[in-house]
């Protein structure tokens, strides 16, 4: 079995530390899979779902803010401004922040104020996704 050391390090606490056959990471574009012996580099990661599958198997998911992941012989690092287990996410609260989001998207805004709320938008329409999974 092909593993590797994976680290998921929000702002607030470590998400997953374990060996892992596979993850799979939000980027700007798409996805990313990582597996073992993957080659070194490091990228700029978006908000999203992120998926593990551990050395035994189980699946980890998570909702992740913006961040980056560093892939170093075959260690592989992600740290984030937030990860939540889809059981620690209150959807009503999501709901509540996308309906505010999208409410400051739709005022005239600087670009600064734009991009937070257009960041915000993103975080509460994944969480809402991965929850209704579960």
């Amino acid at each position: 079995m092909n593993t590797f050391y994976l680290r998921v390090i929000s702002s607030n606490k470590i998400f997953f530390d374990g060996r892992a056959e596979k993850i799979v990471l939000p980027l700007e574009d798409g996805e990313k899979a990582v597996l073992a012996h993957h080659e070194n580099m490091v990228i700029a990661t978006s908000i999203g779902e992120i998926r593990i599958t551990t050395s035994k198997g189980e699946q980890v998911i998570g909702v992740v803010g913006e961040g980056f992941v560093q892939i170093v012989n075959n260690r592989v690092v992600l740290i984030v401004d937030s990860a939540e287990k889809p059981e620690d996410i209150d959807r009503v609260r999501a709901k509540e922040a996308k309906i505010r989001a999208e409410e400051r998207l739709r005022q005239k805004e600087s670009l600064k104020e734009y991009k937070q709320s257009e960041a915000s938008l993103a975080r509460a329409l994944t969480r809402l996704r991965v929850t209704e999974k579960i």
